[in-house]
């Protein structure tokens, strides 16, 4: 059995268990073996397990523990794909995902950070501007988070504005 053949079998047992953690695991490999197009299909995956995972949680009214491997690769799954929305310029479906992402777990340094996110994609403010203007990615790459977890005095500056005027 060839290392594609393997790894695609790795991948479906990941799937079948909506082992999201697991596929994670196999991303790396998954990057060097797969074509684009079975790539995105990895991806497609992954995503589609974190969306039923996230209406899961929704409909048990239960909050995601990020110290649980599983709801920790949930958030991951979910929170790439609010930055690939930012990223194309869907500013207001990104500003909605990184809303709901903010309450979906019980870390408070995870749920602050996602607000610096939402205000700053409902106030159309584009990714760049907000890599550079807000983000502290030096200081996200010393927190050794999978999330945008360092910001400027600016950033602060901007949310504090955005509560007196009630937007947040």
């Amino acid at each position: 059995m060839g290392k594609a053949e393997e790894l695609k079998e790795k991948v479906l047992k990941a799937q079948s268990e909506n082992d999201i953690a697991s596929l994670y695991v196999l991303e790396q490999d998954a990057t060097e073996v797969f074509d684009e197009e079975t790539l995105g299909g990895f991806y497609a995956n992954i995503l589609d397990l974190a969306l039923e995972r996230l209406t899961d949680t929704l409909e048990s009214h239960r909050k995601m523990d990020l110290s649980e491997v599983q709801d920790f690769a949930t958030t991951r799954a979910l929170y790439e794909y609010a930055m690939e929305h930012y990223s194309a310029g869907q500013n207001s479906d990104a500003s909605a995902l990184f809303e709901v992402l903010s309450g979906i777990t019980h870390d408070e340094k995870f749920s602050l950070s996602l607000k610096f996110h939402t205000f700053a994609s409902a106030e159309n403010m584009s990714l760049d501007d907000f890599l550079y203007n807000i983000a502290d990615l030096q200081a996200t790459e010393a927190n050794g988070t999978f999330y945008i977890s360092g910001f400027t005095k600016k950033a602060q500056e901007l949310l504090d504005n955005a509560q007196q005027q009630g937007a947040l």
